[in-house]
């Protein structure tokens, strides 16, 4: 028996002027793949899952996600926190019990960026450089958190004086002269040399 082909939307009754009402419920996404005739990202996925089934079955991997922290306590405390100190105090314990988990990624992303060595000589924008970047960006974005906290203590306990009095502090003092060194001690001389 041999397959029939499938008709075409004339064939089939269908009116090509209502072709664009086809693309509702779908992705844009899917709707890109159809014109280009390429592969969604589910199909990659799914063609990929198929073909490494005996791998999987050699190598069993956790099917769960990880265990995902509490936030309820730091949220609790972050809505009770009134000055930088106890703002600084909750955002230090969420940094430092997130820490190692975002550690554990950023080392599994950078093993992945150089797997078989693909990272040699690798192009922008190449799965092995996207990878390293991917685990940079997680280390930043703990660096900027970090950073944030620093600004905030450093604004409440040692703020930049006023660049205003600064200028009239500065202008103030033009027309005299600078202290002298203290006596014993003259200008240059840093005392006996040896």
């Amino acid at each position: 028996m041999r397959p029939t082909a499938t008709p075409s939307r004339e064939e089939a009754g269908l009116n090509p002027d209502f072709e664009l009402y086809d693309n509702v419920g779908r992705t844009a996404e899917q709707i890109r793949a159809y014109h280009t005739r390429s592969a969604t990202s589910d199909d990659l996925h799914r063609w990929a899952k198929r073909d490494a089934e005996g791998f999987r079955t050699q190598h069993p991997l956790p099917t769960q996600p990880l265990p995902v922290p509490d936030l309820a306590p730091y949220l609790t405390a972050l809505a009770a926190a009134e000055t930088p100190a106890e703002f600084s105090t909750v955002t230090n314990a969420l940094l430092e019990a997130a820490e190692p988990l975002l550690h554990t990624v950023v080392d599994y992303l950078a093993a992945a960026a150089q797997w078989r060595r693909q990272n040699r000589g690798a192009a922008q924008g190449s799965p092995p450089v996207l990878l390293r970047d991917a685990a940079s960006r997680i280390l930043t974005a703990l660096a900027m958190a970090a950073d944030a906290d620093l600004q905030m203590l450093r604004a409440h306990y040692d703020p930049s004086p006023d660049i205003d009095t600064l200028l009239k502090q500065a202008q103030g003092s033009r027309g005299t002269p600078p202290a002298p060194p203290p006596t014993g001690q003259h200008p240059g001389s840093g005392g006996p040399r040896r």
